[in-house]
């Protein structure tokens, strides 16, 4: 059995499962405190039989395995978590490998494996939700670098009716400042659910996700592209999204996927579902465990 860790900046998401990605149990939590919430971790695999366990952490996080900070969340705004050293507190009371990867990375791979991108070598997941954060799987493996990606954090411009600042505490007005769920609720003063029959809420909300998508396009030249999180649950985004990417594209790109017979198929919800970042960080787990073997 393999254990996985969606810990999100909202609630942690614990189970355990199998290496073809069946997930026989789950728990969910709110993430208050890192010492309460790892406690409840901590509790959960108390007397869970597991080989190893996956973390698909929210971040950023420090995923260089050569420095001191290793697996520690790093410059979040989220209250007690900055500079939190994640991992090496879970490997202090569990006691078997441990993958540790962003959970937008881990959502990428569990799409890849098992889900909307299964059978291709490169996706790319985006969630929107508390925060937007996006993962990519570029020629098999996860995109790592300097850091791992940040694109929710890109510069987009602005609608021309759009008079919002943003609300991103670092850049004000970039993505996530301007098309994250607690944007959405600052400028229009009510959570997005409460707003479905607002179509300038969700055409600002369009234009904004599909400049990034078109970014995508054109950056990593993904054979897939998933969004999730909990504004795409308003499905009558895709369609909008959809015809935006095509119009940002005007006909430079030519394939067929980017066409609007075919986009549908191309920009699409996560097959997955909620068990996008679980199952990836089962894959996460299975990979740790596969390394620690070898080395052994």
């Amino acid at each position: 059995m393999l254990g996985a860790i969606e810990a999100g900046g909202t609630k942690f998401v614990c189970g355990i499962g199998n290496e073809h990605g069946e997930i026989m149990d789950r728990i969910s939590f709110p993430t208050t405190t890192p010492e309460e919430t790892l406690g409840q971790v901590i509790r959960y695999y108390a007397d869970k039989q597991v080989e190893a366990i996956g973390i698909g952490s929210f971040g950023p996080i420090d995923l260089n395995k050569e420095s001191a900070t290793y697996g520690s969340v790093t410059t979040t705004p989220k209250p007690y978590w900055s500079q939190y050293p994640i991992l090496s507190e879970l490997r202090k009371h569990i006691h078997v490998p441990m993958g540790f990867d962003t959970d937008v990375n881990a959502a990428a791979l569990g799409e890849a494996e098992w889900g909307a991108a299964k059978g291709l070598d490169s996706c790319v997941y985006v969630t929107i939700g508390t925060g937007i954060g996006a993962g990519a799987v570029v020629e098999g493996k996860l995109l790592h670098g300097l850091l791992h990606p940040e694109m929710g954090h890109i510069l987009v411009k602005r609608h021309p009716e759009d008079t919002f600042v943003g609300s991103c505490p670092y850049h004000s007005d970039c993505l996530e400042g301007m098309a994250a769920g607690p944007a959405i609720e600052k400028r229009w003063g009510r959570k997005g659910i409460d707003l479905v029959e607002n179509q300038q809420v969700w055409e600002f909300e369009a234009y904004y996700l599909a400049q990034a998508v078109t970014n995508f396009i054109y950056i990593l030249s993904p054979k897939k592209i998933i969004l999730g999180g909990g504004v795409m649950k308003q499905k009558q985004l895709f369609p909008l999204i959809h015809r935006h990417v095509i119009s940002i594209l005007n006909g430079y790109v030519q394939k067929e996927e980017l066409t609007a017979e075919k986009i549908g198929q191309y920009i699409v919800p996560p097959a997955l579902g909620d068990n996008a970042g679980l199952s990836g960080s089962l894959v996460l787990a299975r990979q740790e465990l596969e390394r620690s073997r070898v080395t052994v």
